[in-house]
């Protein structure tokens, strides 16, 4: 009456093992994913801060370097001191990744990047 049930045993455990190893490719997939569009708001945020002071093609610069990094821009506003020579900077970028099973998805990461004025005084200069 047994006969033959270790085999469907071995291939429920083969079946889990399987199933279990696809969910974290997926997990990793998307984790990974995650970092890269995290990264890519990041790079630009700090790309468009680089041009506070120097010239008014933040946006430019900031879309240059997700472009590079494999995403899209896809928000930059700046909120520029009266001078125009310090600020902050917030992009939002939008990658598009291509997950097995579950095709493709777009990820989306937003950063703020900023130039203190020369002289200020903050957490992280001393006062």
């Amino acid at each position: 009456m047994d006969r033959g049930s270790a085999t469907i045993w071995v291939l429920a455990a083969c079946v889990l093992i399987a199933l279990a190893g696809t969910v974290a490719v997926l997990r990793t997939e998307a984790v990974l994913a995650r970092h890269r569009a995290e990264s890519a708001a990041d790079l630009a945020a700090l790309a468009a801060a680089g041009r506070i002071g120097v010239g008014a093609d933040y946006c430019a610069a900031a879309r240059a370097i997700a472009s590079a990094d494999g995403a899209v821009l896809g928000r930059c506003v700046p909120a520029l001191d009266a001078g125009g020579r310090s600020g902050t900077v917030i992009v939002r970028v939008r990658a598009s990744v291509r997950l097995p099973v579950v095709g493709t998805r777009t990820v989306t990461a937003t950063a703020r990047a900023g130039r203190l004025r020369t002289g200020a005084v903050g957490p992280d200069r001393g006062g």
